[in-house]
């Protein structure tokens, strides 16, 4: 028997469980941003961005797809021509073939992600959420009668229920009693038409992502006994165990910011930073956010923070921090953000693997900062 291959979609599906959408922002645009989902796949490339330069890398190294962290398509776009920017290189990928997938803020917030990655390099530990993120979640309350309810809950994990951060088939069980009586034209799985019934029934509990509803209710609906199902769908306010826009902890010893300056620019191979605060005042507890994250200046300096790592400062950004008393680096979007086309691409290979695919993941060796110094 000939062994299946790999779709797009299996890529997409693979890129979401890694980095689930719920945690990207609302105005973020992640996923599948051009391509085929049923398009074969047998090879594909990491970038940083999706640019002409490297959609051109991924056609020449015959991958079928290119995974990047910076969406392609943030807005509605009202023409498809190769005559602006981004019309060109959605026009090069489609008629090239070359799907793009973007992990943009739900790799920034996963628990497993860029910002992560970021503070292990810096050698940040016992490094937590600075911003937490509230799930788009919804509780799943079912009602199944005794010795049905693990073949329920069997169709509700298959489906993506139960996922709570790296625990998944996750459910509560009580046992209760249940009536209903069964009207004309019905035809019970228990009971008789006209006679209220009372039996033994298991409240299954359980979690969903939003985006996984359809599927897990219609998989719910097929494997439930009852010809009508009493369900209760609770939407939930829960922040994502570990996950959240940037980090916080603490190195392992205090220094000055000059030397965790240096320290952080030999990390991310970086050619200059930008500072902000005296040189000799102590460091220890560190805030960082990948790429533009001096939003965080705040909540940074709320948690005690002795500096704030990141990219993009303007000049009143710097002033706040000076007025906060909290320092500031800034070593550039790109240097705070690289890091995840080499992390990205061990992250899907060993996933792929885990799952026995048959596909090849490299990293695009070809992005550098698009600024320079004069």
């Amino acid at each position: 028997m000939a062994k299946q291959k790999q779709r797009i979609q299996d890529l997409v599906g693979l890129v979401h469980k890694l980095y689930a959408p719920e945690l990207a922002a609302d105005w973020d645009n992640v996923g599948l941003q051009v391509g085929d989902p049923n398009a074969p796949l047998e090879r594909v490339l990491v970038a940083l961005d999706p640019g002409l330069a490297a959609v051109q890398a991924a056609r020449d190294a015959d991958a079928q797809a290119l995974v990047t962290h910076h969406p392609l398509i943030f807005h509605p776009i009202k023409r498809l021509t190769p005559e602006d920017a981004v019309g060109k290189v959605l026009w090069t990928a489609a008629c090239d073939g070359v799907a793009i997938i973007s992990a943009h803020t739900n790799l920034d917030c996963a628990v497993d992600g860029l910002n992560s990655w970021l503070a292990e390099r810096l050698g940040v530990q016992q490094n937590v959420p600075l911003q937490p993120v509230v799930g788009d979640y919804l509780k799943l309350v079912v009602f199944v009668p005794t010795e049905h309810e693990q073949s329920v809950a069997e169709a509700l994990f298959s489906a993506g229920a139960g996922q709570i951060g790296h625990y998944d088939e996750c459910s509560f069980r009580s046992r209760g009693e249940g009536t209903f009586r069964p009207g004309q034209g019905t035809t019970p799985f228990i009971g008789v038409v006209g006679q209220r019934e009372q039996l033994e029934e298991v409240r299954l509990e359980t979690i969903i992502a939003k985006r996984k509803l359809a599927r897990v209710l219609e998989k719910m609906h097929k494997a439930h006994p009852y010809e009508e199902v009493a369900y209760d769908l609770i939407p939930l306010q829960n922040q994502v165990p570990g996950a959240g826009l940037g980090r916080i902890g603490r190195l392992q010893q205090a220094t000055t910011l000059d030397a965790f300056a240096a320290r952080v620019k030999s990390a991310l191979g970086c050619d200059h930073l930008r500072l902000i605060g005296a040189g000799d005042r102590a460091i220890h507890k560190v805030a960082l956010c990948g790429g533009s994250g001096v939003t965080l200046l705040q909540t940074a300096h709320r948690q005690g923070a002795d500096v704030l790592v990141t990219g993009d400062v303007k000049y009143h950004d710097a002033r706040l921090a000076e007025e906060l008393g909290i320092a500031l680096i800034d070593a550039g979007h790109f240097a705070t953000e690289q890091l995840m086309i080499e992390q990205v691409t061990a992250s899907l290979r060993e996933a792929a693997r885990q799952h026995h695919w048959d596909i090849v993941f490299e990293a695009y060796t070809g992005a550098v900062d698009p600024f320079r110094l004069y």
